[in-house]
């Protein structure tokens, strides 16, 4: 008996299965292509700043805003409960520090479309509070307020919103 066995007329490869094996195989080629230009062109951008030179201009100036920012010695720390965002602000020394016109970009750190600006009022203490609705997930956001002596303070910082 014979490991071999006679190769029939059915059984040969021909231009067909080739036209087939060509389809499969540039077919999955050009679809995980496609696949991938779609989430590259849908998700973030990577795009800090609209125009790189002009920011580049203004350099030593926003440098020198957040070292007068970092002298401040403000503490700040954020709690989000119920679509409240709540916001304490603390000078060096632990007292409540005393701001105006605080406001912040909020957003998913990876992507605009969840981009918005909120504005805090006062609620006592060093404290202020802005109402806004965050789903589950990681946030970014970035403070702006004026201090008492009209010092510009910054701050950047993450935090988690659970389920």
């Amino acid at each position: 008996m014979s490991v071999f066995r006679k190769i029939t007329a059915q059984d040969e490869f021909t231009g067909w299965h080739m036209i087939g094996v060509m389809f499969l195989f540039f077919g999955t080629i050009i679809s995980v292509n496609m696949t991938l230009a779609y989430f590259a062109a849908s998700s973030w951008t990577g795009l800090v700043v609209k125009n790189s030179y002009v920011e580049s201009q203004r350099f030593n100036e926003v440098t020198a805003e957040r070292q007068r920012s970092v002298e401040l010695g403000w503490k700040s720390k954020l709690d989000y409960n119920d679509g409240v965002l709540s916001l304490s602000l603390l000078k060096a020394d632990g007292t409540p520090a005393d701001a105006s016109g605080i406001s912040a970009m909020i957003g998913r750190p990876a992507f605009a479309r969840d981009d918005r600006k909120v504005e805090f009022e006062a609620a006592g203490a060093g404290v202020y509070k802005a109402r806004t609705q965050l789903n589950a997930g990681v946030w970014q956001v970035e403070l702006a307020a004026i201090a008492g002596d009209r010092t510009a303070f910054q701050h950047k910082m993450r935090f988690t919103v659970a389920e």
